[in-house]
């Protein structure tokens, strides 16, 4: 298949879904979005690929949605596929957050173990995406947070309570805080991290057993796993985290602020508004 926005390979039974948007840190357009779920679907459906490999090109797995291509202003903006435009609907029913949990649940429900390779920043969007994928390796200096939370919204997939424990969940939720990939791993956020240099070598290490084992005998686990989280309620409460993201972004005091302050005074304005106590303080972004 030949894709727009990712690179696209298999190689000793390994299909690598490359991020291919450099110069935007790899950010989540709906088309990048579009070329990630077709790519999985024909890996599952390729009987060659046994395990899924997602990565990143240039400095950043991935920065996040790019929220111009859902903001930006245009008369026809590009929307992700299942987007709802009726007026009934669009306003109100958390037409993006649906999107996403949509898109990235392909991951969840895929026959196949997908496995995500982070490095550089892997922040808001792009912490759900490596989030959502069944094993998780990171540089050691890789950034992986969630600031948008500072002054946005509630996340659009609402995963740090299966992710972490109780007390780092609500510490890095409500903070918004980033931490390192290092750190990630202490916190069981992350299977494993590897110094910067190391992190391809080691991750190819960990996969090319791992794609040895019968396609058969990786899905029966993953999908007696996931059924054990399903039966703990795991998709019924991200499908319930819609509305609060509905809700902290639109409807809340105070809500919508970070949107109207990019708009009238630009992006740089709005995020030193977000985030400046915390950069104060020293914590990253």
């Amino acid at each position: 298949m030949e894709f727009d926005n990712i690179l696209y390979a298999v190689e000793d039974r390994i299909a690598t879904i490359t991020l291919n948007r450099p110069e935007k840190r790899n950010a989540l357009s709906p088309a990048l979005r579009n070329d990630v779920v077709a790519a999985l679907k024909h890996a599952e459906a390729d009987d060659e690929v046994t395990v899924v490999l997602i990565q990143g090109a240039g400095e950043a797995f991935c920065a996040g949605y790019d929220m111009n291509s859902y903001a930006g202003g245009q008369a026809d903006p590009e929307r992700p596929a299942g987007w709802n435009h009726s007026p009934l609907f669009e306003s109100w029913t958390g037409q993006f957050p649906r999107s996403c949990l949509r898109d990235w649940l392909t991951i969840w429900d895929l026959l196949k173990p997908v496995v995500a390779k982070v490095h550089g920043y892997c922040l808001a969007g792009g912490s759900e995406l490596m989030s959502m994928c069944d094993i998780v390796f990171a540089a050691e200096d890789a950034v992986i947070g969630y600031p948008p939370t500072r002054a946005q919204a509630t996340p659009d997939i609402e995963y740090f309570p299966w992710k972490m424990s109780m007390a780092q969940a609500k510490y890095l939720q409500l903070t918004g805080n980033s931490i390192t990939g290092a750190r990630a791993e202490q916190i069981g956020w992350i299977a494993k991290s590897f110094p910067a240099a190391e992190l391809d070598e080691q991750v190819m290490r960990e996969l090319r057993p791992m794609s040895r084992i019968h396609p058969a005998m990786l899905a029966a686990n993953k999908a007696t796993l996931n059924q054990s989280y399903e039966a703990m309620g795991f998709r019924a409460a991200l499908q319930g985290s819609v509305p609060w993201y509905v809700l902290s972004r639109s409807f809340r005091p105070g809500g919508g602020e970070f949107q109207r302050m990019a708009a009238a005074e630009g992006l740089k304005t709005a995020l030193k508004w977000r985030d400046g106590a915390f950069k104060a303080e020293g914590f990253p972004l």
